[in-house]
């Protein structure tokens, strides 16, 4: 249940390691590929060809996994029985043996004015590319506006949260922006206004203290503004207000605070702590209190799982990538092992520590207590993600786009049409008058 990092890699390992005959491998998920999220940025960015970020389901399993594109809508492990909705017609019911709870995870977002209906997230593809489209397509409004307040407006973009995902991306789309400005003669760098929104007192706290403040201290220095135990009060019809006190129009705002387990997790019998996460074993294995409920299997996002490298009793695993697909390697071995008759094995794995880019050349990494900045710990998180995408078919290619990217100039092409890719069809397109039978009474 899910194709992200744990229903993907636990797929594939079961596909490998049983044959035709002793299982069956059914993938659920709405879209048939997996995004590998730590290249959403480089996409964003134009670093990455957006295909190359994602890994096809299908190509990956072969003919020894089917693949199903819906959703699960409910389970009902007391029957063993997985209701699927898929994209069109009506739902149907999947019994099963074991089932692996992975939908992972979606924006944790609060009620906050405006957030609705003017920002974005930054957590699937489809939001990277939009966001991409809509930098580039800012900056031609900007440019051929003479409205100052319409010009300042649009240069104005807001990334609220400093994790990974809003420092990444507020890095990588302001590195791509200022690239494209050599193009608008009429744009001058200092006019663009980056605001980055935390509620908190730390910038990127995987890194360390350390790291998080040579953060900050890097992107002020690019001109960035970092706003630090801040929150976004509103943001209706693009008027951005602090909770500093500061108010601002922005056409551009994009939400990365933070994330929460899967909502369809509240369609099921499943057990789950007090944050909405499945309760696992170390083993992986879902417990209702003391009793391993047999069949059901989660990891991931969506899994609370001890952490039996932790010094504190009661940690769970963080829900990052570099747990979730060593926790599936684990689940798809412990799946295979109960099938053969042998015990499971608890999942054990140190975190060996966090990279980040800060756009070209630039980043930040703590890795095994050594600590690394600038060119170095950008070549780093390359060379690590690199190695951790799966197949050799998406390594060659991210190579390739890397490569290719040291001789040519970035792609700063806006195809924001393909967000509305009918309306040029529909415009010229006149209305049919009514047809004769319209409008009359239907036959007895």
């Amino acid at each position: 249940m899910g194709a992200g990092h744990v229903g993907l890699y636990a797929a594939h390992r079961l596909a490998r390691r049983l044959s035709r005959r002793e299982a069956e491998i059914v993938v659920v998920d709405p879209r048939a590929h997996m995004t590998y999220q730590p290249f959403l940025p480089e996409a964003a960015a134009g670093s990455i060809e957006p295909r190359h970020a994602v890994v096809p389901v299908r190509q990956l399993l072969g003919r020894r996994g089917r693949v199903v594109v819906g959703r699960v809508s409910a389970v009902d492990h007391a029957r063993r029985t997985a209701t699927v909705q898929p994209v069109t017609g009506p739902s149907w019911r999947l019994h099963y043996d074991h089932i692996v709870v992975a939908p992972g995870s979606v924006s944790r977002t609060l009620p906050i004015p405006g957030l609705r209906e003017h920002a974005v997230g930054f957590k699937t593809m489809g939001e990277a590319i939009w966001l991409r489209n809509r930098v580039l397509a800012r900056l031609d409004v900007a440019e051929a506006t003479r409205d100052a307040r319409v010009r300042r407006r649009a240069l104005t973009f807001v990334v609220v949260g400093a994790g990974y995902a809003g420092v990444e991306a507020l890095a990588e789309m302001e590195d791509m922006a200022r690239a494209a400005l050599r193009y608008y003669p009429g744009l001058a760098p200092e006019e663009m206004r980056w605001v980055l929104v935390e509620a908190t007192q730390r910038v990127l706290p995987e890194v360390g203290p350390r790291m998080g403040a040579y953060t900050v201290d890097q992107l002020r220095r690019r001109g960035l503004d970092i706003r630090l135990d801040t929150r976004l009060l509103s943001c209706v019809d693009g008027q951005v207000e602090l909770s500093d006190g500061d108010t601002f129009e922005a056409d551009t705002i994009v939400w990365t605070a933070g994330v929460r387990p899967h909502p369809m997790l509240d369609a099921t019998d499943l057990p789950r702590d007090g944050a909405g996460r499945v309760t696992c074993l170390a083993t992986l294995q879902v417990v209702d209190g003391d009793r391993v409920l047999p069949g059901a299997w989660s990891a991931g996002d969506a899994a609370a799982v001890p952490d039996l490298t932790a010094d504190e009793p009661g940690a769970l695993c963080s829900p990052s990538a570099q747990h979730a697909v060593r926790q599936a390697r684990r689940l798809a071995g412990n799946i295979v092992a109960e099938l053969r008759g042998r015990p499971p094995v608890p999942y054990r794995h140190k975190h060996r520590g966090s990279v980040a880019s800060l756009g070209l050349h630039h980043g930040v990494a703590h890795v095994y207590g050594v600590r690394l900045r600038g060119w170095p710990a950008w070549f780093l998180h390359r060379t690590y993600h690199m190695t951790r995408i799966p197949t050799l078919n998406r390594k060659v290619r991210v190579v390739a786009d890397w490569t290719l990217a040291l001789f040519l100039p970035r792609e700063v092409v806006s195809l924001g049409e393909l967000h509305a890719a009918r309306d040029p069809f529909t415009d010229v397109t006149p209305v049919a008058a009514p047809s004769a039978q319209e409008g009359r009474p239907p036959q007895a």
